[in-house]
């Protein structure tokens, strides 16, 4: 057996309607990250200065040093940057959540008043601004504790939301552990909210984005401009617009540093799209919050018995009578690579076929024989399975005429001595005439030929019935 984590379904090819509040078209959310003081400082106890996400080209990690250009350029964030986005945005009256390092919240009292007399959500990004991806998992799990007990000291309120950033694999299930946040942001597998179990818990994810993102200005291939983030953030606008108006609405984030987008050159370029996205009617501008709170009553989870987490023995149970009478198909599909893409119709359709195509021929065969007559013996003796009970009656061949019966008799002889194995034929797909008609070409073909054709309709069949239980 082997399991594969990731989740390439999602929300499938049906994703949710947000259905935003008063109808609105797009939820647009703004992301500032507050991390001066939070980032790599000898002065923080940490081994080297910062190397990530600032204006000086090619910078690497001085081990056992201070960076006097670095710090100072962290610190254009804190004493001038913040306070122009904090105009822009109090000035459009526009919401912010904060992803806050909690160590430089602590080191930065008077932006926390502000953030605060804004009335913007204060979100936690981590105990400090570091990378988490070589942290022992119990090292972790104390950072986070850390963190959420020294932002609730400093903002004096506990952190509702959660963004690490230089995450680990574990991250997602170790802040979802704690049960203590409405939304964990560490994705950017999406334009959608989407829930995520972790034990006992539902945890809401909001993923977040890299593109839709000043941190561009510092990495390459980037902007080099502040036309070019407008560009870009009006078409990423434009297309999640559009689609909210054909009834698809989406979330568009948008992710702020203030030592970045808080330069003149920068800020012009997202002052500008502001201006346009507001500009337009029916366009939401949420906190992350808001956003945790219209998704948990508007689209709350629902558990299902998922296929990929079934023992064997659960998951023959339910899908061996899927191919009619070969429960041998779903004891081997058990052993493939199942993960959360199999944990749909399409999924288990999909792995059920491949242990059908794979068989031996004989095999194949068994499985064409297995299939009972249409309208034959068995059903007039009550004796199907209840798979194929349902779908007979669903073409009404249980309610023949003695003279139906006797010619669907005839024409199933016929092809039995023709090929030798039953017709088999999706009779959700058809009715009573199409199943005549189909009779008669079907038993014309040549043997090779109809083989082939009725393996298709047992995939068919299969995919109709999984249909019936998986989403």
């Amino acid at each position: 057996m082997s399991r594969y984590p990731r989740d390439f379904r999602g929300h499938g090819p049906d994703a949710p309607d947000a259905a935003w509040p008063q109808g609105a078209k797009i939820a647009v959310s703004l992301v500032l990250n507050y991390e001066e003081g939070g980032e790599n400082n000898i002065l923080h106890g940490d081994a080297q200065c910062e190397a990530f996400l600032s204006d000086i080209a090619g910078a690497a990690p001085w081990p056992g040093q201070r960076h006097w250009n670095m710090e100072s350029i962290y610190d254009y964030g804190a004493r001038a940057g913040f306070w122009r986005l904090h105009r822009l945005f109090t000035g459009m009256g526009l919401p912010v959540t904060i992803f806050g390092v909690a160590t430089a919240l602590a080191r930065n009292p008077e932006q926390v008043a502000a953030m605060k007399s804004a009335g913007w959500e204060i979100a936690s990004h981590g105990l400090k601004w570091v990378d988490h991806r070589d942290m022992p998992i119990e090292e972790e799990r104390a950072q986070i504790a850390e963190a959420i007990r020294l932002h609730t000291e400093v903002v004096g309120a506990p952190p509702r939301g959660w963004y690490t950033g230089r995450c680990s694999v574990n991250t997602i299930d170790l802040t979802a552990e704690t049960g203590q946040f409405d939304w964990i942001s560490d994705t950017y597998d999406d334009d959608l909210p989407h829930w995520r179990e972790v034990g006992e818990r539902d945890q809401l994810v909001i993923p977040y984005t890299l593109e839709a993102n000043d941190m561009r200005f510092a990495t390459a291939p980037g902007y080099i401009e502040g036309q070019q983030f407008f560009q870009y953030l009006k078409d990423s606008f434009d297309v999640l617009y559009a689609e909210g108006q054909a009834g698809h609405a989406k979330m568009f984030s948008i992710g702020l540093h203030c030592r970045l987008i808080g330069r003149p050159g920068k800020i012009a370029g997202l002052k500008r799209f502001l201006e346009y996205a507001k500009s337009h009617k029916d366009v939401w501008f949420p906190k992350r919050i808001e956003i945790a709170e219209h998704w948990a009553k508007t689209h709350p989870h629902k558990r299902f018995e998922r296929p990929s987490q079934m023992a064997r023995e659960r998951f023959v149970t339910r899908f061996g009578s899927i191919f009619e009478h070969s429960p041998w198909i779903a004891d081997r599909a058990f052993d493939l690579e199942l993960g959360p893409a199999h944990d749909s119709a399409a999924g288990i359709h999909n792995a059920l076929a491949r242990m059908f195509r794979s068989a031996t021929p004989s095999e194949r065969m068994d499985v064409l024989k297995a299939h009972p007559d249409l309208a034959g013996k068995l059903a007039a003796a009550k004796a199907l399975t209840p798979e194929s009970t349902f779908e007979q009656s669903a073409a009404a061949l249980d309610a023949l005429t003695d003279d139906e019966r006797s010619q669907f008799e005839s024409l199933n002889t016929a092809y039995v001595a023709k090929h030798g194995f039953p017709f088999i034929i999706a009779v959700r797909d058809n009715t009573k005439a199409s199943i005549l008609a189909a009779f008669a070409v079907r038993t014309a073909e040549d043997t090779a030929t109809e083989f082939i054709t009725a393996c298709q309709q047992v995939e068919r069949i299969a995919e109709l019935r999984l249909k019936d239980i998986l989403p």
